[in-house]
């Protein structure tokens, strides 16, 4: 019996061994350009304002490395900005940092937020027709926030950090012979009261394809939630989503 369980467990790892060298290694970089629309808000407890924020375009940059060696996974690394700012008349009263903001006081908003995320990943299938890929990221949060009354010169700020440990997945369905392919992606976590996910689906079309250098472009819609409470004294529940345009090039 345990000669038999050897047995399959040998054979396991040797498909898992072909299916990892059968991936071909390679460098890919790319960049997007992301027409962000953001909503909801934030506060020093859980009883969080409503801001309306101005439409803004925010970047994404993100470089992944991917290669045959069993067992090592691959690694993507991704850093997204989700800047913002307006001007809100409040509906009702909220504290941040210690000051008292009231119902109907017009109050200007920034949000400098950056998201870089470490992600850990195996291709569990890769062809031309379908990848799927799973893993871990490790999604650091560092942000700054502001508020200021027009009225009163009230003015409240506050920093915050952290990393949040995410499941990640990606399936990409391609159509061969034609370049095209669609994609979905993203990050999810909840524990206690955070809930935090980063998605985004795609179409894609590669418009060169060499030996040197493949070059694609990428159309799209991504959405991130925020939804964290008590992260160095910053409650906050915030949406950013909207179209993204990219470029990715792969080596």
């Amino acid at each position: 019996m345990k000669k038999s369980l050897l047995v399959a467990a040998l054979g396991c790892a040797l498909v898992s061994v072909s299916s990892h060298a059968d991936t071909i290694a390679g460098v890919y970089i790319g960049a997007q350009a992301w027409q962000t629309d953001t909503s909801g808000g934030f506060a020093d407890t859980n009883n969080t304002a409503n801001f309306s924020f101005d439409d803004e375009t925010n970047s994404s940059v993100y470089i992944a490395l991917e290669h045959p060696v069993p067992f090592l996974p691959n690694v993507k690394v991704n850093q997204t900005t989700l800047d913002n700012s307006g001007v809100t008349t409040l509906d009702s009263s909220f504290t941040f940092d210690g000051q008292l903001y009231t119902a109907n006081s017009e109050v200007a908003t920034d949000i400098d937020l950056t998201s870089t995320d470490l992600i850990l990943y195996y291709e569990l299938f890769d062809n031309d027709l379908v990848s799927f890929d799973l893993g871990i990221n490790a999604k650091y949060i560092d942000g700054a926030l502001l508020v200021n009354d027009r009225a009163s010169a009230t003015q409240g700020s506050a920093d915050f950090s952290g990393i949040v440990p995410m499941a990640y997945s990606k399936i990409q369905v391609g159509l061969p012979f034609t370049g095209l392919s669609a994609y979905a992606e993203g990050s999810y976590l909840s524990f206690d009261d955070h809930e935090l996910s980063d998605y985004q689906v795609a179409v894609a079309y590669s418009f060169i394809e060499s030996i040197a250098i493949d070059m694609t472009v990428q159309l799209g819609y991504r959405n991130v939630t925020v939804d964290i409470e008590d992260l160095d004294d910053v409650y906050a529940d915030m949406e950013f989503d909207g179209v993204f345009a990219g470029l990715e090039l792969h080596f």
